[in-house]
């Protein structure tokens, strides 16, 4: 009977101490999640190069960037296969500005 009470105790005290690095481990990764969504677009999503701010394409009310000549055309082909993929990758592409 003091065995399982001492077994019962030291499972009690390993939880106190263990408990709470799981909760800030989790805690952290609840974090770095929520900085991931809603990134602004640095990167091509059909090559994936740094973009270029001067060669985009407007769909749907949102300005998409691209690396180069040539991947604006291959998104216009099949938009919603590379928005998928900037979703997936918690990417927000910006409104279409409006202008002066």
């Amino acid at each position: 009977m003091k065995k399982i009470s001492l077994i019962l105790a030291a499972l009690a005290v390993a939880l106190m101490v263990v408990g709470p690095v799981f909760a800030q481990a989790k805690k952290a990764e609840g974090q770095a999640q929520v900085q991931t969504q809603g990134q602004s677009q640095t990167k091509c999503p059909v090559l994936g190069g740094n973009i270029d701010k001067n060669i985009y394409a407007d769909y749907k009310g949102y300005r998409y960037y691209f690396c180069c000549k040539g991947c604006d055309e291959e998104f216009k082909k099949n938009p919603e296969k590379y928005i998928e993929k900037m979703k997936a990758a918690g990417i927000t592409p910006e409104k279409i500005p409006t202008g002066k």
